[in-house]
């Protein structure tokens, strides 16, 4: 069983945990890809036993991988996700960051996930992602987010005026510092944070909220994901800044934008024991009232 590894790298005191990890991979008789930059990062200061081999970019990924297990925060996992692409890999999240709503599996639990993995006992759940179109290049070969897409005013900038449409339809002109389109996973990301509702993976939806609305009857909406939303910018200002998850470009304001369900899903691995429920109780900390 081939396993490929990416971070983007780990602190001097979480070498114990990387040796702890290639361990449990050489007891499960798994051979390790790591990626090449993270390989860089820890190789000296830890001990590989066993067969590895690394890899450089997602065109190094092929159907020898049986999935990818990213170490880090809910980023690292959105990292991960551009060098899977289209290509139907299965991804583990292992949580060596802060929160961990996507990367949701501790390390302490490490044991028991590559139990699963080598067992193929595990559960994978299809996420939807958001594809970004554009009458001129973007984000290469990746135009599309696991999380949310955003239109945003550059730095201290004044509002801007961002006329909304779907299916060509106009919806609403949001005057704001900015509006997200997140997708089911990216409900509880920044569009969470922007009071935004949560909703269920499987729900076939896309969340549109706007940052900072300066009209207060202004508020979240859910729209179904077979729309597509287009978008015309106005602002004092000759750009602003466009995002795909943690990906960002400054773009002309006179730039014709539409996101879209992008045509592929990813996977997202996850053990029996765990599901969405769970995962919102456990880090929203829902049902913890600290009078008791």
């Amino acid at each position: 069983m081939k396993i490929a590894i990416y971070s983007r790298g780990i602190e001097n005191d979480q070498n114990k945990d990387i040796d702890s990890f290639l361990e449990e991979l050489y007891a499960h008789n798994v051979e390790p890809v790591f990626s090449q930059d993270f390989f860089n990062k820890f190789y000296s200061a830890v001990t590989i036993k066993g067969k590895y081999s690394t890899f450089n970019s997602a065109k190094d990924l092929d159907d020898s991988i049986d999935c990818i297990i990213s170490l880090g925060g809910d980023g690292t996992l959105l990292d991960t996700v551009t060098l899977v692409q289209d290509k139907g890999i299965p991804v583990l999240g292992i949580n060596y960051g802060r929160l961990g709503f996507l990367a949701n599996i501790g390390k302490e639990d490490l044991k028991s996930a590559i139990s699963a993995l080598a067992e193929r006992t595990y559960v994978t759940e299809k996420r939807t992602l958001i594809h970004l179109d554009a009458n001129i290049p973007v984000f290469g070969d990746v135009p599309y987010a696991l999380n949310e897409f955003t239109l945003q005013k550059k730095d201290s900038s004044s509002m801007i005026k961002i006329h909304t449409y779907l299916n060509g339809e106009f919806l609403n002109t949001y005057w704001a510092d900015g509006l997200i389109v997140a997708t089911p996973t990216g409900s509880t990301g920044y569009s969470l944070s922007c009071n935004g509702p949560i909703v269920f993976p499987e729900s076939g939806s896309f969340v549109i909220t706007p940052v900072a609305p300066h009209n207060l009857n202004i508020r979240p909406i859910v729209v179904p994901d077979n729309n597509i939303i287009s978008f015309e910018v106005e602002g004092r200002t000759d750009s602003f800044i466009c995002t795909l998850d943690s990906r960002r470009m400054v773009v002309p304001k006179e730039v014709q934008i539409a996101v879209r369900k992008e045509k592929f899903e990813i996977n997202l691995i996850r053990l029996n024991e765990n599901n969405f429920l769970q995962t919102l109780r456990n880090k929203l900390s829902w049902g913890l009232d600290k009078r008791n």
